[in-house]
Parts: C-alpha cells; sequence; structure tokens
C-alpha cells in the first residue's frame, strides 16, 4: 500500500443524514468499506454515482453474485489494490480457498467452465485483451446477453476503482472502526491485517 494517504476523509459531522446512514451502512455490512466512501464524500455526486451502481450491479441484478465476486478479487489481484483484495463478500458464500489461484484461474481445478469464462472475460477487459470467436462462443453459453452485459459493466466499474483506490493509502480500520463485516480473514482488525501483511505468503507480496 501507499506509505502516505493522499486524500482525506470527510469526517461525519460534515455529511448529510443520507449520507451518514450509507456510511454507517458502509460499517456495519462493507462491500464498500467505509473508508472508501469517506474519501468519494468530498463529492457526492461521485458518492452516490458509485453506491447506487454498487447497489444495482454487484449487491443487485441478474447475473449471480458469487460469479461477480471472483471477478472483484480477480481485478483486486491485477492491479494489486489491497484495500480492495482484503475484503470479501459474505452474499458470495464462497470460501477462501476460492480466492487463491485466482491469477492462475485457466490452470486451476477450483474454478468450473461458468466461473473460467466469467475471469476471461475480466483478464480481458483488464488487460485490453482480444477474445475470438471461440471465448465468446464460451461466454454465451454460460451467460445469456442481459448477464454479458451486467457482468462487464461491473467489471469496468471495479476495474476503474480499484485502480484509482490503489493510488489512495487508505487502509481498513481507520474510519468509523470496530466491526469486522466483509473483512477478509486475517484482516478482521488493524493488529491482525498488520501479521497478515507481514507473512511472507502475504498476496501482494512480490505484485
Amino acid at each position: 500500500m501507499a506509505d502516505k494517504q493522499r486524500i482525506s476523509y470527510v469526517p461525519m459531522e460534515a455529511m448529510d443524514q443520507r449520507m451518514q446512514a450509507e456510511m454507517h451502512r458502509c460499517a456495519r455490512e462493507g462491500t464498500p468499506r467505509p473508508e472508501s466512501s469517506a474519501v468519494r464524500a468530498h463529492a457526492p455526486n461521485a458518492f452516490w454515482a458509485f453506491a447506487d451502481s454498487w447497489q444495482a450491479i454487484f449487491h443487485s441484478g441478474v447475473c449471480d453474485h458469487a460469479v461477480k465476486e471472483l471477478c472483484r478479487v480477480y481485478i483486486s489481484r491485477t492491479v494489486t489494490c489491497e484495500f480492495c483484495g482484503n475484503q470479501r463478500s459474505a452474499k458470495a458464500g464462497l470460501r477462501e480457498q476460492k480466492y487463491d489461484d485466482l491469477l492462475n484461474f485457466e490452470k486451476s481445478d477450483k474454478y468450473d467452465d461458468r466461473q473460467k469464462a466469467a475471469l476471461g472475460y475480466a483478464k480481458a477487459i483488464a488487460w485490453g485483451l482480444d477474445m475470438d470467436d471461440e471465448a465468446w462462443d464460451t461466454l454465451h453459453r454460460h451467460f445469456t446477453e442481459p448477464e454479458l452485459v451486467e457482468l462487464g459493466c461491473f467489471i469496468a466499474l471495479t476495474f476503474g476503482q480499484q485502480s484509482w483506490i490503489r493510488l489512495l493509502g487508505i487502509d481498513h480500520h481507520q474510519y468509523l472502526a470496530g466491526t469486522d463485516a466483509s473483512m477478509a480473514p486475517g484482516f478482521e482488525d488493524a493488529e491482525t491485517a498488520a501479521k497478515t501483511r507481514a507473512d511472507d505468503a502475504y498476496w501482494a507480496h512480490g505484485r
């Protein structure tokens, strides 16, 4: 993570009642956690554009949430956004082992064909890769066109946001601290997170 925070958090008392309610939801439920939302609060239009889009195409929508969650964390690991990569969506119901091979998903036996197709879509968007007819045929075999549109929009949203958040130098447990909602194992509090990051096996080392 960056050594210094680059954009400040907006204090709760500077927010209106509706925005404060959303901040408390972030602390209580996570995804997103309150720190990134407290940065977006400098521009309320950006705050709500993200919050509403995230609710509409991540928490809700036609494509299954677990697939979107795998794509979200794949993007985290691709752009090395530790803030986003150390969060989990409880709604997805995925075991932690599902996250381990995301950058090597093509060769892994932890993902089924549908999940690999979605992750291939995420990879092409993140890395600016072309997709041939076979790849598109695979996607159409596993997803409807509404699902492909939603999934593509979601991947694009999280890729852009995480590429930006990576630069901010923000961390968890800094704003409305005291909850571990949506945190990955080993990141439940600041002390535990520091120990996890110091481990040689920590996913962001060497990225």
